[in-house]
């Protein structure tokens, strides 16, 4: 009988058993735990619904590889995600995955807007999202703002990633993903 490894930390220096997810919608679509690395090697790609049985730490992972710097190579992304959890750590002292936790749950937009055509007239309706969409869309805001301060700065991705991590977990207006949410909710209540 094979023996169950436990306290395995995420880069062998970061323990998961602690971290909650406080958001009761949201807490069937972020999974926390995971292995030493955040590579599952896309085993959940041909099941429905099965991304929200990814660690977030990968979905970060994923999230880093679009267009620009990372674009398809995972270990680049990966050693970003490696040296911003450092970075994280030295500056709040927290355990970094649950500042990633409470940056997506600050960070996902609860409506969003859809086009309505109605007899040649397209107007914009209000919708509520579904939970695995707002990670999805908080994720993406915190990679594309980090993207975008990084793009001609002198700071680095890692820097640039770490920033925007712990300004959205603390819900702070100066992040990018919070600005965003914040937006899509008020172009949703115009529209109701």
């Amino acid at each position: 009988m094979a023996k169950k490894i436990e306290n395995v930390k995420l880069f062998d220096r970061w323990d998961l058993d602690g971290v909650e997810v406080k958001d009761p919608g949201l807490k069937r679509y972020i999974r926390v735990g995971g292995g030493m690395l955040p590579h599952s090697g896309g085993r959940h790609e041909h099941h429905r619904f099965g991304k929200a049985g990814v660690p977030v730490t990968e979905r970060l992972v994923n999230n880093m590889m679009r267009h620009g710097r990372c674009g398809g190579k995972k270990a680049r992304a990966v050693n970003i995600v490696r040296s911003t959890f450092e970075i994280v750590y030295l500056r709040t002292g927290m355990n970094p995955v649950e500042v990633l936790v409470r940056a997506v749950e600050n960070a996902a937009p609860c409506e969003d807007t859809t086009r309505v055509g109605y007899g040649g007239i397209v107007y914009r309706m209000a919708v509520d999202l579904a939970p695995q969409r707002r990670v999805d869309l908080a994720l993406r805001f915190i990679t594309e703002g980090a993207r975008k301060v990084s793009f001609g700065n002198l700071k680095s991705i890692e820097e640039c990633l770490a920033d925007e991590l712990i300004l959205a977990s603390g819900g702070d207006g100066r992040s990018h993903a919070v600005r965003r949410r914040n937006e899509m909710e008020r172009v949703a209540l115009a529209s109701r």
